[in-house]
């Protein structure tokens, strides 16, 4: 029997590991746009601009002045018009939607970038059937982020100014792991499907990355109260390293979601914690074949360390706040190319 036949097959399957790589690559960098882009709707507090949820009518924008003025009607009914933006312009309105509506055009736009590939490589037969359920579950969890963005921002129509830090937190935490999903498959089809985490080396891998997910999600609680806008100082905060009255709130635990004294300093003890962890895996892996890639993490990490304290000092400047999100996605990637090199 010829072995030609073999290399062919071998080389289809290669051919197609490759496309659908490239492919989930491509959905990962828009997951990583749309998190920036969220950040910015933040920043800019455009989250609360529209109102209502139409995942499909929603889609385009106001197509005229009357249309563009029943927007801002709708918007002048929640309370972050009365309190923080009452006088506003329809001028000023148009600019916090077109954030908004942009960062669920992404949303919209990521669906179709998945779900448009994933049929035509599933009708040519060039997805393995191992691979389906997998990449099923991806795009049930896209839709679950949308339904979870929806509920983020009902948050903020009744009773608030802003959203809720803690459905912030679960909406950013929810996107962070989709997209280190995406990464990994596409990891799986490049480089072969990675198995257990057997090292020591390994396992101390897949803690940093657990330990990045979690300073993410103290980020957003940083984000979702404002927490970065005071306190604007390093290494002190307040004249001390260990500020007083760090547990003044009632019951304790609110002091960890809820006291921007206390969030800011959780955050900033973690990247401290973080950058030592790196540093010290760096070190021990740097003469092994995942040098490179632990040698990556260790300078995604300092830089993004180096533009939190920067953001904090200048009192987080939309640029540089945006940066931070997008450096916080940078090293989680970062971390989850490092885990899987490992898991080789």
């Amino acid at each position: 029997m010829s072995v030609l036949p073999r290399i062919d097959a071998i080389e289809r399957t290669d051919a197609n590991h490759r496309a659908i790589a490239w492919w989930l690559i491509g959905v990962a960098a828009l997951v990583f746009i749309m998190v920036v882009v969220g950040g910015l709707t933040r920043l800019t507090e455009s989250g609360l601009s529209i109102t209502e949820w139409k995942p499909v009518t929603g889609a385009l924008p106001p197509m005229s002045e009357e249309h563009w003025q029943q927007e801002f009607d709708l918007y002048k009914r929640i309370p972050q018009y009365e309190i923080m933006n009452k006088g506003m312009t329809l001028h000023e309105f148009k600019t916090i939607y077109w954030w908004e509506w942009s960062h669920r055009f992404l949303g919209r736009l990521i669906g179709l970038a998945f779900f448009v590939p994933f049929v035509f490589f599933v009708a040519t037969r060039r997805v393995e059937r191992a691979l389906v359920p997998r990449l099923i579950f991806l795009f049930v969890l896209g839709g679950m982020q949308g339904v979870l963005g929806w509920w983020m921002v009902m948050s903020g129509l009744t009773d608030r100014t802003e959203v809720s830090q803690y459905r912030l937190a679960a909406h950013l935490g929810l996107a962070t792991l989709i997209y280190g999903a995406l990464i990994w498959t596409a990891l799986d089809l490049v480089n072969g499907k990675s198995t257990r985490l057997l090292s020591g080396l390994a396992k101390a891998a897949a803690a940093i990355l657990a330990l990045v997910f979690l300073q993410t999600i103290l980020g957003a609680f940083v984000a979702g109260i404002r927490a970065g806008l005071i306190y604007n100082t390093w290494p002190l905060m307040a004249g001390a390293f260990i500020p007083d009255g760090l547990l003044a709130m009632t019951p304790v635990w609110h002091n960890f979601f809820e006291s921007h004294l206390t969030v800011q300093f959780q955050h900033r003890m973690t990247a401290y914690l973080l950058l030592l962890c790196v540093a010290w895996h760096w070190w021990t892996a740097r003469k092994t074949a995942a040098a490179s890639s632990a040698g990556w993490l260790a300078v995604a990490t300092l830089a993004q360390a180096c533009i939190g304290i920067w953001t904090v000092l200048w009192v987080v400047p939309i640029p540089l706040g945006a940066a931070h999100q997008a450096g916080a996605m940078v090293v989680f990637g970062v971390a989850v190319w490092h885990v899987h090199r490992l898991a080789k």
